[in-house]
């Protein structure tokens, strides 16, 4: 393997060095802040417990809170990039057919903005009855456990709606990753 291989400007490469939107690299850096305080957390929770005979207490329910928060900012991130998972080998029989994949990618569209509706309304519900209670430890509003979900299946359903009005075509090129 030559040095010009691992080029990023060369054309394997241009993908990953396409410019990226700022709301995609501050999702990032959210999903990297979460992911670091949480490791944190934990590491010294356990060397606190396990070395000292004692822990933080507040140090699994701020993981706890994170982790969730993580878990949405990057379902939210992934949709956009189309890297949610994909039943690609199902429409490929379509793609000769332009009409039949456009009927079916709306059917698709609306599939997702239902299932996004759906949960985020049942989030919406946890974050009603969160505001009135508290956690146990740290005493933030329960609410913003389910709140992240609500965020995330508003932007995912907007993003979908968006893809529909636009007309935007499903990207089949995911089956070489998987098939």
């Amino acid at each position: 393997m030559s040095m010009s291989d691992h080029d990023p400007s060369s054309a394997a490469g241009a993908d990953a060095a396409a410019p990226r939107s700022r709301l995609l690299l501050a999702g990032e850096a959210a999903m990297a802040l979460c992911l670091g305080v949480m490791a944190l957390a934990v590491f010294v929770n356990v060397v606190l417990r396990y070395g000292f005979g004692g822990g933080i207490a507040a140090s699994e329910e701020l993981s706890r809170l994170l982790f969730v928060w993580m878990v949405f900012i990057g379902a939210t991130a992934a949709y956009p990039l189309g890297e949610h998972m994909a039943f690609t080998s199902l429409l490929l029989p379509l793609r000769g057919k332009p009409g039949a994949l456009r009927a079916v990618t709306g059917v698709i569209r609306v599939a997702v903005i239902a299932a996004a509706g759906l949960v985020g309304w049942g989030a919406w519900q946890q974050v009603v009855v969160g505001m009135d209670s508290r956690s146990v430890v740290l005493g933030y509003p329960t609410a913003l456990l389910p709140l992240p979900a609500l965020l995330s299946c508003a932007a995912i359903a907007a993003m979908a709606a968006w893809e529909l009005v636009r007309g935007k075509p499903l990207d089949l090129e995911h089956e070489s990753d998987v098939e």
